[in-house]
């Protein structure tokens, strides 16, 4: 399986990119996604969640509170880790799982921590979606209900700009409109295919 790994740090777009991908019929696995499944009601990670982090780490329905959870591993350092111990072993075997299921003719693996969780292993190229730092905070605060604080220490986690841009084979500069994505996806889509020829 031909697989393109996706990344972009915060507010980048890279969901706008992947979307554009998936209408050429190509199969996206999202990191994110799966991470957020981990949670769901009754599993084994939530449980584990619970015991630790105690009921604040959940809403009154039971489920996950993204939200306290978040706030909670920006500021203890210690709990970030062991969440990470957790989750990460978990998601990559799903990620793996979900790759093999692929039909179309190459697959996008799409990972903000594409980088920095060594995933650009399994990766036969990586492209990153790229735009200034200063954008990626101002996109942020437009579309989450988070501080400018939050944003900064969710950037200051990811890989920087120089790292992405180092692990790339390929990159979308989305500084401007999303009508500017569509010919450089077309023209990376084509790419791919052409790939697989070789």
């Amino acid at each position: 399986m031909y697989v393109v790994g996706v990344t972009g740090g915060i507010g980048s777009g890279k969901t706008t990119v992947t979307n554009l991908f998936q209408t050429y019929g190509i199969d996206v696995v999202d990191a994110d996604v799966i991470a957020r499944g981990l949670f769901q009601l009754g599993s084994d990670a939530l449980q584990q969640v619970h015991e630790r982090f105690g009921d604040q780490a959940l809403l009154g329905t039971g489920e996950l509170n993204r939200a306290w959870l978040r706030a909670r591993v920006f500021e203890h350092p210690e709990d970030k880790v062991w969440l990470n111990q957790l989750t990460h072993p978990l998601i990559r075997e799903q990620i793996l799982a979900a790759l093999k299921q692929a039909q179309s003719p190459y697959v996008i693996l799409s990972a903000p921590l594409l980088v920095e969780n060594k995933l650009t292993e399994l990766c036969d190229r990586v492209l990153v979606v790229d735009i200034s730092e200063a954008l990626q905070v101002e996109r942020t605060l437009q579309r989450d209900s988070v501080s400018a604080q939050q944003v900064a220490a969710i950037m200051q986690a990811q890989a920087s700009r120089a790292e992405r841009l180092q692990a790339a084979d390929d990159v979308i500069d989305n500084s401007g409109t999303q009508d500017a994505l569509v010919e450089p996806v077309a023209r990376l889509h084509r790419f791919y295919l052409q790939q697989l020829e070789q």
